[in-house]
């Protein structure tokens, strides 16, 4: 069981996809398969399946990717759904685009074994794959995601901005405004 069926009771815990990210593909001019490595409820892979590409999301939580698969299912959606753990996935050559949102923190316990899961996974992934990136920009997070890709064998840019997320959770009646930056390159 993962942390976040707990938090998933709340459907849309974290709210609309950011729209930069959703302009990036609504724009880009292929379509393919996509796969969202840790999808959660849906919140990118629901607007980019209904954009035309052909999703699978994985994640852990199979609350999450459950309410996902439902919520596809609803508006008639072509969405796979995978419970399980993304650092033991190895299929990433089988996809055109890879996204990874909020996936990487870099601290001093998990650093290594997600540097090394960004290396594996571009030097998997097939050539003209298009590998996007969303990380919160604090710290020396960005740097390091950086030298990651490069140690994989680099990405010809394609696209980055800088974005201010806001969030805000009436239920709860809180919420947070923090900085990101999205990434976007073609393995060649």
């Amino acid at each position: 069981m993962s942390i976040y069926d707990k938090y998933y009771q709340r459907e849309e815990l974290f709210g609309e996809p950011y729209p930069e990210l959703i302009a990036f593909f609504s724009q880009y001019p292929e379509r393919g398969k996509l796969l969202d490595l840790g999808c959660g409820q849906g919140r990118n892979a629901i607007p980019l399946a209904r954009l035309g590409y052909e999703v699978t999301g994985i994640d852990l939580s199979e609350v999450g990717t459950g309410q996902m698969i439902k919520a596809a299912g609803a508006e008639g959606l072509e969405l796979t759904g995978k419970v399980g753990d993304i650092y033991e996935f190895g299929d990433f050559a089988e996809y055109d685009f890879l996204l990874l949102d909020s996936m990487f923190h870099f601290t001093k316990k998990d650093k290594g074994r997600e540097v090394g899961f960004i290396k594996r996974m571009i030097e998997s992934a097939r050539l003209g794959a298009v590998i996007v990136f969303c990380i919160l920009n604090t710290g020396k997070k960005v740097p390091i995601l950086k030298q990651a890709i490069q140690a994989g064998g680099g990405l010809e840019e394609l696209f980055k901005k800088d974005l201010l997320y806001e969030y805000r959770d009436g239920q709860a009646g809180h919420g947070s405004r923090s900085k990101y930056k999205i990434l976007a390159g073609r393995k060649e």
